[in-house]
């Protein structure tokens, strides 16, 4: 809960720095242009005055701008309002078993497990699991049956060393019955540990392993 707790300040922080530095600057800005009109205005030629047209239409556009800015501001304030509900709103998800889909695994506590469908068009499943400088550490060729099964890694590479527990960046290919590639759906699973905000958008975190929410599949309780 802490964590948790922890992004939704973040958040409205964030949100609400983006208004707060415009606004002085347009200040500035018009208050310049505000004493440069004054000083115009004393000083204009009485043979050929200002354009009030021109002049009126300069001020509608810095209070159009002035206008926008407030409205963003606002904005911002309601999108990290509601992030933060978002953020509350998960926190019952972490502990629990969640089902994702995505181009990474979360290896935790020396394991992880890919979901693959029964077959269908593709009859055989090839994984590659690689690491964050992109070399292969594990490789498998999974025949598909009837139904769903899963496909267990237990986090040690080709060379039967163990690696540490993060997110691997995984490949699922599907190989129809004459050799050819296949279109193949694959999940996996893993346990929320966290709800994090990642680049202005809400990750669901399966150790060091993120995914966007509408990539969650399904959530059950453990055991």
């Amino acid at each position: 809960m802490t964590t948790t707790n922890a992004a939704a300040a973040s958040t409205t922080t964030t949100a609400a720095t983006g208004a707060a530095a415009s606004k002085p600057v347009l200040s500035a800005n018009f208050n310049t242009f505000l004493t440069l009109l004054t000083t115009q205005l004393k000083n204009q030629s009485p043979d050929d005055p200002l354009d009030t047209n021109e002049m009126t239409g300069q001020l509608v556009q810095f209070a159009g701008v002035e206008q926008q800015i407030s409205m963003n501001g606002n904005l911002e304030k309601m999108i990290a309002l509601q992030q933060t509900s978002q953020l509350t709103a998960a926190a019952p998800m972490l502990g629990q078993r969640v089902e994702v889909e995505g181009s990474q695994i979360a290896l935790q506590d020396g394991r992880a497990e890919i979901r693959l469908p029964a077959a269908g068009a593709a009859s055989q499943a090839h994984i590659t699991v690689r690491n964050s400088a992109g070399r292969i550490l594990r490789e498998a060729d999974v025949t598909l049956g009837s139904a769903a099964q899963s496909w267990n890694w237990n986090g040690k590479d080709s060379t039967g060393t163990q690696v540490a527990n993060g997110a691997y960046s995984t490949t699922v290919t599907g190989i129809a019955t004459g050799g050819a590639v296949a279109p193949l759906t694959w999940t996996s699973t893993g346990t929320a540990t966290a709800v994090e905000r990642n680049n202005g958008a809400l990750q669901l975190m399966l150790g060091k392993a993120g995914f966007d929410f509408d990539k969650v599949r399904s959530v059950t309780a453990p055991g």
